[in-house]
């Protein structure tokens, strides 16, 4: 059976529920949100003379969710237009509506007897074939699906995102004995293909994958923070960043998810363990008096960490009163920090007889081992366990590779020789000469497996650019950028500088490659696979110049700059951006001149030069109105005043979308540029756009002259700009900018309606850019920036 899913219900609007729905609709699946019938009206339902019959009162709960979505931070929506995808119903009402979707998903209390109580409503309405899945963290997926009809049964498995749904990757499918084969390769492939979702199969288990390893790893820490004596800031000054783990740590970490959700997760796995594993599932007494007390963490204002003031206070868990923070003091961890790499980073602490070197042993060797022995028990494989705590925990390194990173032969040795109970399978391995469980050979990754190692599989649509330049497909590279032939006659530009900030090496290369492409190739991609797409032009070396009155040697910089940009808008042959995460300043400019931009979803572009004290200086003001002005349908008016303001304003008040549709929305992104859900995906798609654009007989745009709203637009723009800065909203430099932002945007001194050609805007950007540098609170604020990573209103 072919499957399709054009529509979707979602069973249960409470956060989680509400959040998956959110994901559906951004990606554009038509949902149905549905929820339980309320059992009274609220004072503000009875003023209105509602009764509990009304269907607004019904659909109290579903609405509710609906209009909480569009307040939450994180925002779980990438555009309020997403809105218009979700329906909102109720569990009584709207059931037989099942009928119109191919997937059902359940996100209802965690109780077992009430969600079979639901699919056995569902199973009543739901059409032959449509699939239905639960999103439970941790009820077995085998008891939900008993008595259900055979159909059901085949369509039937668990899919557990986890929160928030928009931005963890890891998607768990749990497939039961009666799952269709075809129903799970197709859910893989949907999920990550549609939905974004890094996919790994888990098997019918308590917690699953994920939160079986990291609960697990979470209370180990818990408890050696206090048999070890450990204060709540020194286990978390090693066990975020400084291992690959994210800046929340353990504790903070804590607060974030909820200590009470915390407790349920671990008593989930608690009540269904025994012996030694049991034991480490048993939460702390300090922890349930926390929950006791209402010390949930960040929703309740104070869990392991109680902000004061501007200060935080961290907990002492022997006497529940918060004290100074304490950061760990031990010669690794000082050592540490000096070392390049979280692998040697880790591998300096884990082996260090020091208060930090026993902390993280005591804390990982556990983990690892627990993990060997879950083989076979929660997934299928090592890769399966490593991937579920990148995506789902942001774990730089999942357990097995961290394993390899700390040596497998050497802290087995050690772990034998302090008596843990290493599993039979490791040291099998380790006797017929494996010594790591990952291998690469020529750009192909394999891990172990029953005594050999096999070939990771990977969707076809992830192109891996470090494999690509291990098999030697870079044709040339320099300091800040490399030129990778990616298949099909089409190249790929990566930037590998610092934060990918552009300079002159990246200038130089974008030259060549756009010269390369011209001669032997059908377009090329500029894109990358690191953080962030890149976070702008390089500022220390401008700051440098500036501070040495070297005006000279900026001019030609910003020209090369310029001259670059240009050479990617007029190149003949395609050229397509792929910006994702931050993409900032000179990296928005550059997408900007692009034949198409190929956004992934999770991108956030903005020109946000002000911030430094400066303006956009590579032809971003020139781009971002023309956009603006290509924005418009055939046949409207041109109301240049009104594309002039709103430019001014995106460029004045720095602007960054939260999303690529909100990118779109703000015309960073034209509606012909495309967005990928699935960050993994994006140089792939961004091939088959130059693909597609070759066949079509690409030609480069046809210069022309750009009208401009000159003097008297000008005189407007500066009206907005005093009323902000009377207003308090922006500062006396601010409006110094502003000023130099709306004279470049107007068009300088011509009348209104001028048209004016491309290089004359250039000129007026350049102009403007080398006045604000040369001013010592433009070099203040680049200063601050570059020391405190944020800008300074001075």
């Amino acid at each position: 059976m072919k499957y399709h899913i054009k529509k979707a219900a979602v069973l249960g609007s409470g956060v989680m529920g509400s959040g998956i729905a959110a994901h559906l609709a951004n990606v554009g699946i038509p949902t149905l949100l549905l929820d339980i019938v309320p059992k009274s009206l609220t004072d503000e339902e009875k003023a209105k003379g509602l009764t509990l019959q009304d269907k607004a009162v019904r659909d109290r709960f579903s609405r509710s969710a609906l209009q909480k979505l569009q307040k939450q931070k994180p925002a779980p929506l990438t555009s309020k237009k997403s809105l218009s995808y979700i329906e909102t119903g109720n569990l009584e009402d709207d059931l037989q509506r099942l009928e119109e979707v191919d997937w059902i998903i359940e996100v209802v209390v965690e109780r077992l007897d009430i969600k079979k109580e639901i699919f056995e409503k569902v199973d009543q309405y739901r059409k032959q074939g449509a699939i239905v899945s639960s999103n439970t963290s941790g009820i077995s997926i085998e008891a939900m699906g008993e008595g259900r009809s055979e159909d059901f049964k085949n369509h039937f498995l668990g899919t557990h995102f986890f929160n928030p749904p928009r931005y963890l990757k890891l998607l768990e499918i749990i497939p039961t004995s009666e799952t269709n084969d075809e129903v799970v390769s197709f859910m893989k492939q949907f999920g990550e293909d549609v939905l974004g979702k890094g996919v790994v199969i888990a098997k019918d288990t308590p917690n699953f994958i994920g939160n079986r390893i990291g609960t697990y790893g979470l209370l180990v820490t818990v408890q050696e923070m206090l048999k070890g004596g450990y204060h709540v800031g020194e286990v978390d000054s090693i066990t975020g960043p400084m291992i690959g783990r994210p800046k929340s740590a353990t504790f903070r970490t804590l607060d974030v998810v909820g200590i009470d959700t915390f407790v349920h997760v671990a008593n989930n796995v608690y009540e269904k363990v025994e012996g030694k594993e049991k034991e480490i599932f048993k939460v702390p007494d300090f922890i349930h008096k926390l929950v006791a007390k209402g010390w949930l963490g960040s929703k309740s204002g104070q869990g392991f960490y109680l902000k004061q003031g501007k200060e935080i206070l961290e907990l002492n868990p022997n006497t529940l009163e918060y004290e100074q923070r304490t950061k760990m003091k031990a010669d690794s961890y000082v050592s540490a920090q000096q070392v390049k790499g979280t692998a040697n980073k880790m591998k300096t602490l884990i082996y260090a007889d020091d208060r930090a070197g026993h902390l993280l042993w005591n804390i990982i060797a556990p983990v690892l081992i627990y993990s060997a022995d879950l083989v076979n028990v929660i997934a299928d494989d090592i890769v399966a366990i490593d991937q579920a705590m990148k995506w789902g925990f942001g774990w730089s390194f999942g357990p097995f590779e961290t394993w390899d990173a700390i040596g497998l032969e050497q802290s087995v040795q050690k772990m034998e020789e302090e008596g843990l109970q290493v599993p039979q399978w490791i040291k099998d391995m380790i006797t017929a000469g494996f010594t790591s469980f990952y291998k690469e050979n020529n750009g192909q990754q394999s891990f172990y497996r029953n005594g050999k190692y096999e070939p990771i599989k990977v969707n076809d649509k992830h192109i891996q650019l470090q494999s690509l330049k291990q098999q030697g497909k870079v044709i040339k590279k320099n300091t800040g950028a490399s030129l990778i032939d990616i298949g099909d006659d089409v190249l790929l530009l990566e930037f590998h500088s610092k934060s990918n900030a552009i300079g002159l090496d990246i200038l130089q290369m974008i030259d060549f490659a756009i010269d390369e492409v011209e001669r032997n190739y059908k377009g090329l991609v500029i894109g990358n696979q690191g953080k962030n797409f890149c976070v702008g032009a390089n500022l220390a070396l401008m700051l440098m110049e500036a501070q040495d009155d070297n005006m000279f040697e900026l001019d030609f910089v910003i020209r090369q700059f310029q001259r670059t940009m240009m050479k990617i808008k007029y190149s003949p042959k395609p050229v397509v951006s792929a910006p994702f995460q931050m993409t900032l300043g000179g990296g928005a400019e550059l997408c900007l001149h692009t034949a198409h931009i190929q956004a992934a979803n999770e991108t956030y572009m903005g020109l946000v030069e002000v911030g430094v004290g400066l303006l956009p200086g590579g032809g971003g003001n020139k781009e971002l109105y023309i956009k603006h002005l290509n924005s418009l349908p055939n046949g409207v008016q041109v109301d240049l005043q009104s594309i002039a303001n709103k430019v001014f304003e995106t460029i004045a008040l720095a602007k960054v979308s939260t999303s690529a549709e909100e990118a779109r929305l703000n015309n960073f992104l034209s509606p012909s540029d495309g967005i990928s859900i699935n960050p993994d995906h994006l140089i792939y798609d961004a091939k088959q756009v130059v693909l597609h654009l070759h066949e079509m007989g690409y030609k480069a745009p046809a210069r022309k002259n750009i009208p401009v709203v000159g003097e008297s637009g000008y005189a407007a723009l500066l009206l907005g700009a005093q009323t902000m800065y009377l207003s308090g909203y922006i500062s006396e430099y601010d409006l110094t900018i502003a000023k130099k932002i709306a004279y470049v945007i107007a068009g300088g001194k011509v009348p209104y309606g001028t048209e004016v050609d491309e290089q004359y805007l250039l000129d007026l950007e350049r102009e403007a850019f080398l006045k604000l540098i040369a001013e010592p609170k433009t070099q203040e604020r680049m200063q601050y920036m570059l020391i405190n990573g944020k800008p300074l209103r001075n």
